[in-house]
């Protein structure tokens, strides 16, 4: 506070506080450097384009993966509108097997992963009602076991990623009571392990990607009371590393994607502020190409759509100034999740 003399000889305080605020905020975004956000958007554009590299073939069958990051990076840079979005509705229509699931691409087979991301891709652009949504919400349904968890597909595979991908998936659909929440639930908490993390079946290692699939899960369906938020916080917390970065597992590398699995589970369970956010928007920032546009793992790497999506949603999850505010248990902007479930 400081102090001022009327006309009137009246001393009046004056709250310096947003103006010491905006100050260091200033002060600190020229220490960490600026977001190369048009040149980010023009990358994920011109990404789309090249789909004769070797980049892109190698990639084919994790196409719509690919288009579910490189979309929302543009919708939380506030540049979706760069896209021809007709085409890519009617593309990602034919993605749809007989079954009701969706595959990577045209011709793939079904799975849970590449459903949730057709999902997503729809909702972006308010298109959701252009699907058959009793066949897909059939396709997904039919995955649950008798114990509560997801196979990814046909073939079995268990994961609690699936779990995830189904609850969020139904949940956009608003068909979330066509399963058993509650052995849904159950499978999840079994997963849980003694450091407070989730592994991806009971009693395996915990691991961050694994954790935000859990917590997530439980956030969706109203079971965050499952999760000792004092312990899985400092499990999460203890992830950041001295260069700011976070990592997965202990003692493994910090890579730019674990902003994201980090961060929205440490939201999640309101742990966030345990975090060093100003080491961690350096070391995104740090992450970038300012000259081609693109976000790599970590500084110096080469850049790619999957970690550029993961700095950019971590960097919302952060409050960045210009960027749409992220869902921490959707991973889509507010602003759609809203239209959605509030409509």
């Amino acid at each position: 506070m400081n102090e001022k003399t009327t006309a009137g000889g009246e001393i009046q305080l004056i709250d310096l506080s947003n103006l010491l605020q905006l100050f260091f905020t200033s002060d600190i975004r020229r220490q960490m450097g600026e977001l190369a956000a048009e040149k980010h958007a023009k990358y994920i554009l011109t990404v789309e384009k090249k789909k004769d590299s070797i980049e892109s073939v190698l990639m084919e069958h994790l196409r719509i993966n690919g288009a579910y990051w490189g979309l929302t990076t543009l919708d939380i840079l506030d540049k979706l509108a760069a896209v021809d979005q007709e085409t890519i509705i009617s593309w990602v229509i034919s993605c749809q097997h007989e079954s009701g699931g969706f595959g990577g691409n045209e011709g793939h087979d079904p799975h849970l992963l590449y459903t949730l991301s057709a999902i997503q891709i729809l909702a972006l652009f308010n298109k959701i009602d252009t699907l058959d949504i009793e066949k897909v919400t059939n396709y997904i349904t039919a995955l649950q076991n008798e114990d509560g968890s997801f196979s990814g597909d046909k073939w079995g595979e268990i994961d609690t990623r699936f779990s995830y991908v189904a609850i969020c998936s139904l949940a956009l659909l608003k068909q979330l009571d066509k399963i058993n929440v509650e052995k849904a639930v159950s499978y999840i908490i079994s997963c849980k392990n003694l450091d407070g993390g989730f592994g991806c079946t009971p009693g395996a290692e915990s691991h961050a990607g694994q954790i935000f699939c859990c917590v997530g899960a439980l956030a969706i369906t109203g079971s965050l009371h499952y999760v000792d938020k004092d312990l899985l916080g400092w499990w999460l917390c203890e992830r950041q590393v001295k260069s700011g970065g976070l990592n997965g597992r202990p003692e493994k590398l910090p890579d730019v994607c674990y902003s994201w699995w980090v961060l929205s589970s440490l939201i999640m369970i309101d742990r966030v502020h345990w975090i060093d956010k100003e080491k961690l928007v350096k070391f995104i920032l740090d992450c970038q190409d300012k000259e081609n546009g693109g976000i790599s793992d970590r500084p110096d790497d080469a850049v790619d759509v999957f970690h550029t999506y993961f700095g950019v949603a971590g960097l919302s999850l952060l409050e960045y100034p210009g960027l749409k505010v992220i869902d921490p248990a959707y991973a889509l902007p507010v602003d759609v999740i809203n239209r959605i479930l509030l409509r």
